[in-house]
């Protein structure tokens, strides 16, 4: 399996942080957002990595260079403009080798052991479902959460916000190719319209994480992070 770390973003509620660095380089525990990534993915076995990026692209670059300080083997994929989502991930499709792949956002902190990746890619090769969808407990930043899910981990719209069952998506996926293969690669294209399509026709599968998720979205969150991850110990160590 392949992954995909998204990286494109402009950061516009890290400002003024983001104004000279791009926000998977932030650092938080001792490191950038993106190495936790990185250095998770590969002791999972995950080691074909490519990173998509837009403003200050060339930073990211020229701190990861090609991964092999990880053991890991990185691409990356240029955006004249970011994309959004959808459009960055079929900008890169050729990339997976039309197999089941995995993408995380660059600026979220989990401690989620991406083998399970492995796993639920096979499971959508062999029953043709098109996503898999890691979600959790609501933040308070988000507490109407994004979807619903079933007994059978179906994936389900949420159609009420605020409804007592929803979830939020934790930018975590593991996809089929099939997907996004109907995006032009040159076109911006969000996520969420593309799964809640899917959705309708029962195609989404996921799971609630009750480890530790953070949405990395504000210098307080950065702080908050940094903080805790003082007195952890290292995932990656």
């Amino acid at each position: 399996m392949r992954a995909m770390i998204l990286a494109a973003g402009r950061g516009e509620r890290m400002r003024p942080l983001t104004d000279t660095t791009p926000k998977p380089l932030l650092q938080a525990g001792g490191k950038p957002l993106v190495v936790w990534h990185i250095e998770r993915l590969v002791k999972a076995g995950i080691n074909e990595i490519i990173i998509n990026h837009a403003w200050l692209g060339h930073l990211i670059e020229a701190a990861l260079q090609d991964g092999r300080r990880w053991g890991a083997r990185i691409s990356y994929s240029s955006e004249p403009q970011a994309l959004e989502t959808a459009g960055g991930i079929a900008r890169a499709l050729d990339f997976f080798r039309d197999e089941a792949f995995l993408v995380i956002n660059g600026d979220i902190w989990c401690d989620w052991d991406p083998v399970e990746a492995l796993q639920q890619g096979a499971l959508l090769a062999h029953t043709k479902k098109l996503a898999w969808l890691l979600l959790t407990a609501n933040p308070e930043h988000h507490a109407s959460g994004d979807f619903l899910l079933s007994p059978s981990h179906e994936v389900l719209d949420n159609p009420a916000p605020g409804h007592a069952g929803a979830l939020t998506f934790t930018g975590i996926g593991v996809y089929r190719p099939a997907l996004f293969r109907d995006i032009e690669k040159s076109r911006a294209a969000r996520l969420a319209p593309l799964l809640r399509q899917a959705m309708q026709t029962h195609q989404v599968t996921g799971r609630q994480y009750t480890g530790i998720w953070v949405d990395v979205g504000t210098p307080a969150r950065l702080s908050a992070l940094d903080r805790q991850l003082g007195g952890l110990a290292s995932p990656a160590g």
